[in-house]
């Protein structure tokens, strides 16, 4: 495990993370960090604690807007989804692949 340190809305944390996802992490945190300043900024909320969970609401809530009932991908996860699309990616680079001349 790696230790990161990273800042919430000027607050210091130490996050431990798995060798090769600190990008993923940083990335999150960036995300985090982005719709707990605008909550704090827009100046409706007081409170670390609340503008927490309204951002974690938000967030849920974008989370939840991506699924669909219906279609290819309804009850999948986002690593299943990951998952599927690697794949199409392996078929797609080996039918892209130029083939020896079997002539």
């Amino acid at each position: 495990m790696i230790q990161l340190d990273v800042s919430i809305m000027g607050q210091s944390y130490k996050l431990a993370c798995k060798e090769g996802e600190e990008a993923a992490l940083q990335e999150a945190v960036a995300y985090l960090d982005g719709k707990m300043c605008a909550i704090r900024d827009a100046g409706k909320l007081k409170g670390n604690d609340r503008i927490a969970v309204m951002a974690a609401l938000g967030i849920a809530a974008e989370l939840l807007g991506t699924k669909s009932s219906e279609g290819p991908l309804a009850d999948m996860t986002m690593a299943e989804v990951k998952q599927k699309i690697a794949a199409m990616h392996v078929v797609l680079d080996s039918a892209l692949t130029p083939q020896e001349n079997l002539f």
